[in-house]
Parts: structure tokens; C-alpha cells; sequence
């Protein structure tokens, strides 16, 4: 990687994490692309009527962050958002973990999956993990709003 990849994607493995814990909208969106593709299988939880769990463009994800879905359907108890600081990249591609086992208890397990190019996400997957799974379960049992 040159300097400059590098401080991409630590800028964007930074500020992803404390926008998305302190719910800033815009600035999370100043992450990504415009015509950015974002996957997890919490959009066909949150949303009624998705049979897929796939995002395409700012406009869509935006709404996907800000509306009554996305993060709101997490028990709250498990999104505490810890992450041990490691993070894998090889200039296109950036890798974490927010793993099952932190320092206060289990949390919901993801691993994000973000491709870059120009400084900015173009296409971001989340994997879930077991206790994640668990809590996907849950939420498509709640009733919808």
C-alpha cells in the first residue's frame, strides 16, 4: 500500500466506527461512494417487503441508517460496538471484526467487509456471526412497525 491508501483506509476504519456509534449520519455518509452497494441480511429484517438484503446508492443506505429500520431493530444491550483494533487491509479491501467476546459481556459478532476506491467505501458487506444470527431471529420475530 503507498501512504496515501494507507491513510484512506485508517480514516475510513476510524471515523466508520465513531460515526456509525454516535449516529452521524452525514458524516458516515461521506464515507461512501455514491453509487455504493451495502449488503446485510438486517435490511430484509428492517424493512418489510425486501426479499434481499442488498443497497444500492447513497440515497438508499442513507435511509436505511436514518429511518425507523437498520440499527433500531438491535437489542441494545448487544450493540455496544467494541472492537480490539485490528484491522486487516491491502489497499482496496478493509477488514474488522466487532467480536462475540468483549470486556463487558457477548455482543452482537459482525465482520465488515468495506472495498475502497478514491477514499471512499464502494462496496460494504456485513457477515454475521452466532450471536448476531440470534439476534436477526429475534427482531424477524417483532412485530412490524
Amino acid at each position: 500500500m503507498t501512504d496515501t491508501n494507507d491513510a484512506a483506509i485508517r480514516h475510513i476504519y476510524e471515523r466508520w466506527h465513531e460515526t456509525i456509534r454516535t449516529r452521524d449520519i452525514d458524516g458516515l455518509m461521506a464515507l461512501y461512494a455514491e453509487d455504493a452497494i451495502f449488503e446485510t441480511p438486517l435490511v430484509v429484517v428492517a424493512l418489510p417487503g425486501r426479499s434481499h438484503g442488498v443497497l444500492k446508492g447513497s440515497a438508499e443506505i442513507r435511509s436505511f441508517f436514518t429511518g425507523n429500520a437498520g440499527l433500531s431493530k438491535l437489542p441494545g444491550g448487544l450493540a455496544r460496538w467494541y472492537r480490539t483494533g485490528t484491522f486487516f487491509a491491502n489497499g482496496r479491501q478493509l477488514v474488522w471484526e466487532y467480536p462475540r467476546a468483549a470486556p463487558d459481556g457477548d455482543q452482537i459478532d459482525l465482520v465488515e467487509v468495506m472495498d475502497i476506491a478514491d477514499g471512499l467505501i464502494v462496496h460494504h458487506r456485513v457477515y454475521w456471526g452466532w450471536v448476531g444470527f440470534k439476534a436477526l431471529v429475534a427482531a424477524m420475530d417483532q412485530p412490524k412497525a
